[in-house]
């Protein structure tokens, strides 16, 4: 169960691990190392990293979902 501490009291590497793992769960054949990279890019977008790390991984992949509709 997710903790209800804000994201931005978790240290970035924190945040961004949590973010890349919500990430794998979409992008099964990306590298780890890329999907870091893509939520160092999400945590760098001050409304997303106010958002826990899954929910912004979520947010941000949701125009994505939409179009597999």
């Amino acid at each position: 169960m997710y903790s209800i501490i804000s994201a931005m009291s978790q240290p970035p590497t924190e945040w961004v691990t949590q973010c890349a793992e919500r990430l794998h769960q979409r992008w099964k054949t990306v590298e780890p190392a890329q999907l870091e990279e893509v939520a160092m890019e999400l945590w760098g977008d001050s409304h997303l990293r106010e958002l826990p790390p899954a929910d912004a991984a979520a947010l941000w992949l949701s125009p994505l979902a939409c179009q597999q509709e």
